[in-house]
C-alpha cells in the first residue's frame, strides 16, 4: 500500500491504463487492426490463387481443342451428325430437399 502513495507510480498507473484502454491508438485499436489485416492477407492469397486458376483456364481456352472441349461441355454443342446425351446423377439433381 506504500507504493500507492508514491505520486510517480499512481501517474504510472493511470498512463498504463489510458494507453491500454482509453487512447486512439490503444491496445485493443492495435489488435483490431492486426485481426484485419490477418483477414485481408487471407483474402490476397485466395484472389492470387484464383488469378493464377483463371489464367490457366484463358491457357486451355485460347487452344482450339479447349474451346471445343468448353463448347460442348458447357453449352452442350455439338458437331453435325453427332447426337449428345446427358447424363445426371440422382444427387446432381435438384429437388426440393437439396436445392
Amino acid at each position: 500500500m506504500k507504493w500507492f502513495k508514491n505520486i510517480y507510480i499512481l501517474i504510472l498507473i493511470i498512463f498504463g491504463v489510458w494507453m491500454i484502454f482509453f487512447d486512439t491508438n490503444s491496445l485493443l485499436n492495435h489488435n483490431d487492426v492486426n485481426q484485419e489485416k490477418n483477414k485481408l492477407e487471407d483474402e490476397k492469397e485466395y484472389y492470387k490463387k484464383e488469378i493464377i486458376k483463371d489464367k490457366q483456364a484463358i491457357k486451355r481456352l485460347t487452344s482450339e481443342d479447349g474451346l471445343e472441349t468448353f463448347a460442348r461441355e458447357k453449352y452442350y454443342m455439338k458437331k453435325e451428325n453427332e447426337d449428345i446425351y446427358i447424363i445426371e446423377y440422382a444427387d446432381s439433381l435438384k429437388t426440393n430437399n437439396n436445392e
